[in-house]
């Protein structure tokens, strides 16, 4: 069966008006114009990146334009995100912590570049590494040559693709640790996206593991 390939410059331009239309300027406390300036310089990064993967799916998509937190908070992206035909904002867990998310970095392997913004490649949601530990599923995909996501590329993820969670279809964000054994992670409760922590070593068969490819491209 042939892979259908898809326009990258489109794509990333649909990603960018979601962005703007979700109300991500507001939020940086930009006007649109100079949101939408911020990121234009990774266009022809996205172009250079994702030609010729295939177009993308409920689970796996070939790039994702990342807003960090040095933008935008964690806490205002998620409230943006919704399941598909629902209306209920996303939500933090109550478990974690007051101050707790900014203790969550990117582990030392993913290279995240610095700045407001970049493109992840190749992003999947991991069903395969459902009901397998993040320790177990870690060792996986970086035997695959891929890297695990961390929880500002699963807010992309959802946010840009929001079919990307659904039901025992939800997954870790492995990339993202704050020195103990806790791991981010992106499911569903209440009718709308929550985003918890399960333990490092505790699988779960609703549970996946997200990776994507090794390689960041920011915006330097």
């Amino acid at each position: 069966m042939t892979e259908t390939l898809f326009d990258v410059e489109t794509e990333f331009d649909c990603q960018l008006d979601r962005l703007v239309e979700m109300g991500y300027p507001a939020l940086a406390e930009l006007p649109e114009s100079a949101f939408r300036d911020l990121v234009a310089p990774l266009r022809a990064q996205a172009v250079k990146g994702a030609q010729g993967l295939p177009a993308p799916t409920d689970a796996r998509v070939p790039f994702l334009l990342v807003i960090t937190r040095d933008l935008i908070a964690v806490e205002a992206r998620l409230e943006l995100t919704t399941l598909v035909g629902k209306r209920k904002p996303g939500f933090v867990d109550h478990h974690y912590a007051e101050d707790d998310l900014p203790r969550f970095n990117p582990i030392k392997e993913l290279e995240v570049p610095a700045g407001p913004a970049y493109l992840l490649f190749d992003v999947d949601r991991g069903e395969e590494f459902r009901n397998l530990a993040p320790a177990v599923a870690l060792d996986g995909m970086t035997a695959q040559g891929r890297l695990p996501l961390t929880i500002d590329e699963g807010l992309a993820f959802i946010t840009l693709y929001p079919a990307a969670l659904a039901s025992n279809k939800c997954f870790s964000l492995v990339g993202s640790r704050c020195g103990d054994k806790r791991v981010p992670a992106l499911w569903i409760s209440q009718g709308a996206p929550k985003l918890g922590w399960c333990w490092y070593g505790n699988p779960h068969t609703w549970l996946g593991s997200a990776s994507a490819r090794p390689e960041r491209v920011g915006l330097d």
